[in-house]
């Protein structure tokens, strides 16, 4: 845990200049409800907590809401979640504690206009970042990897977005559809059922080429979706 924080309670405190929000968790901790960071710009934005990536919205956070948004203030299910694969033994975590990376210790720094999380595991320091431009609608990930072993990983990032497109999650969504643009190098998502933002399109694109994706939930996330 970091020293000199500001009004620690034994999980988080600020640090001494009081331009961030420190949250420590060791594994398997968590802290008592939802720890969150509202990122955001005049038209789009995100909010993401202690345990991951949380939810993204355009335009209107209510009705036009591209991830779900769940109000559990117990479990926090993730709609986004960056995975990590060493591709040498099949391990599957995340760099987030959510949803499979609560047995590694983590620093998480809650700044203005940023959050980060810090970890080691699996013979790598891991840090991810996230982030809303002052003026363009979109949440940027970046993810850094150190390698601390003597020899060359193979690591494959796999970015999961439940496109929810609407207000409600659950609710029928019969022409929302999803498809990857080879040409822009992006998955396309729309749902023209929203009737205010039917002609809106949400984006999920990488600075780095796939080697595979898939539109499918199902595809993804098993058949029992666990």
């Amino acid at each position: 845990p970091p020293d000199g924080l500001a009004f620690d309670n034994g999980l988080g405190g600020f640090t001494p200049e009081g331009e961030a929000y420190v949250i420590h968790l060791a594994p398997g901790e968590t802290t008592p409800a939802p720890w969150s960071n509202v990122l955001a710009n005049d038209g789009f934005g995100t909010i993401v907590t202690e345990a991951g990536l949380g939810f993204t919205w355009a335009i209107n956070s209510g009705e036009n809401r591209l991830t779900p948004w769940s109000n559990d203030p117990v479990r926090d299910p993730q709609t986004e979640i960056l995975y990590l694969r060493d591709e040498e033994n099949a391990r599957l975590w995340t760099p987030t504690p959510q949803p499979a990376g609560a047995g590694t210790a983590c620093r998480i720094r809650h700044g203005s206009g940023y959050t980060s999380w810090e970890s080691s595991s699996e013979g790598l320091e891991q840090e991810l970042l996230a982030f809303v431009p002052l003026d363009d609608p979109v949440k940027i990930v970046r993810l850094r990897l150190r390698n601390l072993l003597p020899h060359a990983r193979r690591i494959t990032a796999t970015y999961y977005a439940e496109w929810l497109l609407g207000a409600v999650h659950g609710e029928p969504a019969p022409l929302r559809t999803a498809e990857y643009d080879a040409e822009v190098h992006a998955l396309m998502a729309n749902n023209p059922w929203n009737d205010e933002f039917s002609e809106r399109t949400a984006f999920l694109t990488s600075s780095r080429p796939p080697h595979s994706l898939t539109t499918s939930r199902r595809d993804f996330m098993g058949r029992d979706g666990n």
